[in-house]
């Protein structure tokens, strides 16, 4: 078996096993090879006038986060005109191609559409634009973190599968928008005086510190782009070159850290990458130009960060970020009589500054409420109603608007009331709100 192992037939079978895929992969994934002037039967496409014809090079498809940030690009349309423009808005997060299967792949209508968008070849190696319906990609997503993360994995699809258009500078790029807004009251209800913007969360913290925490000036946290009205939306396209962000190829450096953020084998390696990031570092919008390597290690790394914060539960009070706040806001409301679950959620998003998905904080609540075999050693919340069954693991529970809950009675003795005066409590936007972490009588 030794002897078979080092003839390197195994590799032989592999590298035969790969190009198979990849042959059967471009027989599924028809992108189209011809430019073709009109694409009929994608739902929600605004195509741009000039694409597919003499003028396709031009063109610009904006990839938006869901059809609120759609709403947003097509907004700016009427400013920038739609000759040269298109938008297609995007359901959540693209699949990472480098480590799906086939049938993953083959499956994504999304990925599907994108490619007849574009008039994309997976067998064909491209060294202009030219032959395609549009001559770069633009991303525009919200802010956050879970925005950098949908970026990455365009850019991984793009690196994956058409290298050569990855080492094209300016085929993809961003569109950015800010995260934060700070401003002054003016004389009348609506004016506003040194406006600023910020689009990453470590600019607004260093202005905060130089400015006595932003006494004296109000700020708008915007979580989504659906947080920006129409008469911004033309605003920002008005100035569209101070908010387009170009990715630029630099080395194979590039190479290595897009394959370090999305390769599955190299979960160790990515343990350093999000160990060795240096708090407050973030990447300079004042700059027309970012490196993908920038782009990486200065962005990418806050969203594995981040994922890696409120995935992981902490060593001191066994919590994830969203169940100290469920936790936290059952403490204030002093919650012993039922409330229901979804109120409860809108009561959370309000005095803890949530700015995830109800869903999720639903589906937490919900969690912590069930006392069934295998749930939860102790149960936080007390469950009333249809919580969930030990058969489907908790999954057969009712929907959120039928269900109620209240503290049990024995939270408060775990996590006791004279220790709160003691936590270290978070700040968000001049709101005080969970603790770092709690401190339980029990480990």
């Amino acid at each position: 078996m030794k002897k078979v192992l080092k003839s390197g037939i195994v590799d032989l079978i592999l590298d035969w096993a790969r190009a198979k895929q990849k042959v059967d992969l471009g027989k599924q994934l028809k992108g189209g090879t011809k430019n073709q002037q009109r694409v009929m039967g994608i739902p929600k496409l605004e195509d741009a006038n000039f694409a597919g014809g003499k003028s396709s090079h031009e063109c610009t498809l904006i990839l938006t986060e869901g059809d609120s940030a759609k709403s947003l690009a097509v907004a700016g349309l009427s400013v920038i005109g739609r000759d040269r423009y298109g938008v297609f808005p995007l359901r959540g997060k693209v699949v990472n191609v480098r480590d799906a299967n086939f049938k993953q792949v083959t499956g994504n209508a999304e990925i599907q559409n994108m490619l007849k968008i574009m008039g994309l070849d997976v067998k064909r190696e491209y060294d202009s634009v030219r032959g395609l319906r549009y001559g770069s990609i633009m991303i525009m997503t919200d802010q956050d973190h879970d925005g950098s993360h949908i970026k990455g994995l365009l850019i991984n699809m793009v690196h994956h599968w058409w290298p050569s258009l990855i080492k094209m500078n300016g085929f993809i790029k961003e569109f950015v928008t800010p995260i934060v807004k700070v401003w002054k009251e003016g004389k009348k209800d609506s004016e506003r005086k040194d406006e600023k913007c910020f689009f990453t969360l470590a600019e607004y913290e260093k202005w905060q510190r130089r400015t006595n925490n932003g006494k004296g000036w109000k700020s708008k946290y915007y979580k989504g782009l659906g947080t920006s009205t129409a008469k911004e939306a033309k605003e920002y396209f008005r100035d569209i070159e101070q908010h387009e962000l170009g990715f630029k190829w630099s080395s194979e450096q590039d190479c290595e850290c897009i394959d370090l953020a999305f390769n599955k084998k190299r979960a160790d390696d990515r343990k350093e990458w999000i160990n060795g990031y240096t708090e407050g570092e973030h990447v300079d919008h004042s700059q027309s130009t970012l490196t993908y390597s920038d782009f990486v290690q200065k962005e990418l790394v806050q969203f594995a960060k981040y994922d890696t914060y409120r995935s992981v539960p902490s060593m001191v009070d066994g919590f994830k970020p969203s169940q100290r706040k469920v936790l936290f806001c059952s403490f204030k409301k002093k919650l012993k009589n039922d409330i229901k679950v979804a109120q409860f959620v809108g009561y959370i998003s309000e005095h803890s500054a949530y700015h995830h998905g109800e869903t999720s904080l639903e589906n937490t609540i919900i969690n912590m409420a069930q006392n069934f075999v295998g749930s939860n050693n102790v149960n936080m919340l007390v469950p009333s109603g249809q919580f969930g069954t030990r058969l489907q693991g908790g999954k057969d529970h009712a929907a959120a608007r039928y269900i109620y809950t209240r503290l049990a009675a024995a939270t408060r003795m775990i996590f006791h009331p004279d220790d709160d005066k003691v936590l270290t409590y978070l700040d968000e936007e001049g709101q005080s709100i969970e603790p770092k972490w709690y401190c339980p009588i029990l480990p």
